[in-house]
């Protein structure tokens, strides 16, 4: 049963468990998560072996000024799942982020690094997270700067169409990223649940870590626009009214351990850039 199946995520990952699982999928307007009774009555109902949950409150900013949607969604929601999960035994998968972290460190973040949210949003999600994890059987997979699926609206997306169409683009110089390809983040979750390793918390990103105007440098050369326009710029110009974490880099080290492992993201911004090529 794959919850939040109209967004980015989650409409990807509905067609990609189609392919051999049966799966029963729920968008927002068929299902309010925010319900506790209506969750309950339709996992109940459907009494699924796995429960994805693809939904998310993603408005880090608004999350900030009025909170109690980001709570409602990323929080309470997860509550009610992880609670009707457990009454049915059924293992429950959920998605988690970066921005648990306050963005401090050096090295790569690894799943047992505490984390240190800064602003609502974060402690939306990271709430979330603890959660998910009160039911037995669950894999809670932390991504980020998610690009890709049949509803793209990524950063990777806004940069790659101004590259294509020669305008000058914009990207941060000191935000370091560990990008996720939603369609690698489908396979991965679709082994999980086909090989079932241990149960707990991963990093389902793709492989190595870079600045976005790293990632902007890339994508012009993936499309043949060496000479593109692209200037840095510095987190702190921008006076966002909630702190993003600088060095959010991810280790997917303990995703690999259990047999999953992670293109680079290199080579899955090569594929997305393909993809979506213009037909010749």
């Amino acid at each position: 049963m794959v919850l939040g199946a109209g967004g980015q995520l989650g409409e990807a990952m509905t067609d990609g468990l189609a392919r051999g699982h049966e799966v029963v999928s729920r968008t927002r307007a068929e299902l309010d998560l925010t319900s506790a009774s209506a969750v309950r009555d339709a996992i109940a109902t459907t009494c699924p072996d796995v429960i994805v949950n693809c939904s998310a409150y993603t408005n880090v900013d608004g999350a900030q000024v009025a909170p109690r949607q980001a709570l409602a969604v990323n929080s309470w929601a997860v509550r009610s799942i992880a609670r009707a999960a457990a009454e049915i035994d059924a293992t429950f998968v959920h998605y988690s982020t970066d921005f648990v972290f306050d963005g401090e460190a050096t090295d790569p973040y690894t799943e047992s690094d505490t984390p240190n949210p800064r602003g609502t949003y974060a402690v939306s999600k990271l709430l979330g997270e603890w959660f998910a994890a009160q039911t037995a059987r669950h894999y809670v997979l932390r991504v980020e700067s998610l690009f890709g699926g049949p509803r793209a609206k990524s950063s990777v997306d806004a940069l790659l169409d101004g590259i294509r169409n020669d305008r000058p683009v914009k990207a941060f110089a000191d935000r370091t990223v560990s990008p996720s390809y939603v369609e690698d983040v489908v396979i991965a979750t679709r082994t999980l649940i086909e090989r079932r390793p241990a149960y707990g918390l991963y990093h389902c990103v793709n492989t190595g870590y870079a600045t976005w105007v790293d990632v902007a440098r890339e994508l012009a050369t993936l499309a043949g626009k060496p000479d593109a326009v692209i200037e840095g710029v510095q987190m702190a110009a921008l006076k966002l009214p909630t702190p993003r974490p600088l060095f959010a880099a991810l280790s997917n080290a303990k995703l690999t351990k259990a047999g999953i492992p992670m293109a680079t993201w290199q080579d899955a911004l090569a594929r997305y850039v393909t993809q979506t090529a213009a037909p010749a």
